[in-house]
């Protein structure tokens, strides 16, 4: 006997409906550049935070517009480790490059 199929019979978790939606290729872009930028303000902490003016990620390169030239020129000794550190807590790997500004 042949089972009839009904708009239940593939029943997905919320997480895995939202993770599909989250997936569509126009939505991803949005959701990763705001994990990046929750990342950056967690893994970095409020005393930079506070001198992040912009971050924008762009095909792979993350442009963050810093007020304090002090503080643009001691984080560019750490550029990979940042960048690193930024994909890790995102969970893939999306920032190639950081360009201070």
């Amino acid at each position: 006997m042949m089972k009839n199929k009904t708009r239940f019979s593939e029943e997905k978790s919320l997480k895995d409906i939202l993770e599909d939606f989250k997936n569509k290729k126009t939505l991803s872009k949005g959701f990763t550049q705001m994990a990046i930028e929750e990342a950056w303000h967690s893994e970095l902490g409020p005393a930079i935070k506070s001198y992040t003016v912009s971050l924008q990620l762009n095909r792979g390169k993350l442009f963050v517009k810093l007020s304090s030239s002090t503080l643009r020129e001691e984080l560019s000794y750490g550029k990979q480790k940042i960048i690193d550190m930024l994909n890790e807590k995102v969970g893939e790997d999306v920032v190639k490059e950081l360009i201070l500004v």
